[in-house]
């Protein structure tokens, strides 16, 4: 079964901006004197904001208390989300190594490797001499506990929501300095949701489909996770809405269910049958009564997308809603 990674916690962003206003009055021009001050008012506050003052206190998901006495100069990622966030805040120079599983963006590939979730390469870690290691909600807090003995600094994300994404992002801008990078990102994936949610919110009780998701063989997720928060932003209602995290399906009960759409996560391969998951679902026994499986809306959705509470979360949520109502963005 493919393993995912997926997690946050969050705040704030870090940017230096200042406006320079030209003061010489002209004749011509009375007001210039008095707008190009008002302007320097407005505007310095806002770029102080956004400058990190340290040394900086903050707490991660497991509670632990982290000081910063200035921005980390070497960071170290094992979680996919992570490391896609962290990058998308300009912060390639910095990273000094990131886990077995990161692909994206690009520059990842190249940065020394340092393990897996749950496979961590403590003697790379130990080596890399990191300030901080990022981690997300795929690590289990007792292997946190163990690597923490080992002196690593582990600070740990557990994101549930897209906003959790969001202000995990903007922690990571604060702590190393990077807020005003990080607003950009933020910016640009509330922008991204707001479409998505404008373009739903007139969907009556009755016109909501019915949606199922398996993001690896016989595995869905129900409430208290950012993939069914996804559906319910997307305007759809997650048939296994009424249980809790990640299970185990039931396929009598998908099948009972009857949900109008089915995604999927579209590159899993199942290790033993070497089936594409979208074969798998259609191949069920009894799933081709199933409504999304007669009218053809079985749906593969990219794993990254799907999976990762980073920056491209909501494009994930952009791609969720069109493969449940594609006449709404077309």
């Amino acid at each position: 079964m493919k393993r995912w990674s997926t997690g946050i916690a969050a705040l704030l962003l870090a940017l230096s901006l200042a406006a320079c206003g030209n003061n010489n009055e002209t004749k011509d021009n009375a007001a210039a004197p008095q707008t190009e001050p008002a302007k320097q008012e407005a505007t310095q506050p806002a770029a102080d904001s956004l400058k990190t003052a340290y040394p900086l206190t903050l707490q991660d998901a497991t509670g632990q208390s982290f000081t910063f006495n200035e921005a980390p100069k070497h960071i170290v990622s094992v979680s996919p989300a992570e490391t896609e966030a962290l990058f998308a805040i300009g912060l390639n120079d910095e990273i000094v190594g990131v886990s077995d599983y990161d692909d994206y963006p690009e520059s990842a590939k190249t940065k020394p490797k340092m393990g897996g979730i749950m496979k961590p390469n403590e003697e790379a870690m130990i080596a890399a001499q990191p300030d901080v290691v990022f981690t997300g909600i795929s690590m289990s807090e007792d292997a946190v506990k163990k690597l923490r003995e080992l002196s690593i600094p582990i600070f740990k994300t557990d994101p549930k929501t897209v906003d959790d994404v969001i202000k995990n992002i903007e922690t990571y801008g604060q702590i190393t300095d990077h807020q005003a990078e990080a607003k950009k990102v933020v910016d640009q994936m509330k922008e991204e949701q707001n479409k998505v949610v404008e373009a739903v919110k007139a969907l009556s009780g009755d016109q909501k489909k019915k949606v199922y998701i398996e993001f690896s063989p016989g595995w869905t997720v129900g409430k208290g996770e950012f993939m069914d928060e996804l559906i319910t932003l997307a305007g759809g209602v997650n048939v296994a809405g009424d249980t809790q995290g990640w299970s185990e399906i039931s396929e009598e009960k998908i099948i009972k269910d009857n949900p109008d759409v089915i995604l999927y996560a579209k590159s899993v391969i199942d290790d033993k049958t070497k089936k594409g998951l979208g074969d798998i679902i259609k191949g069920r026994s009894g799933w081709d009564q199933i409504t999304a499986v007669k009218n053809g809306a079985v749906i593969g959705l990219d794993d990254n997308l799907l999976s990762r509470p980073g920056p491209r979360v909501t494009q994930g949520l952009q791609e969720v809603a069109k493969a449940i109502y594609p006449d709404l963005f077309k």
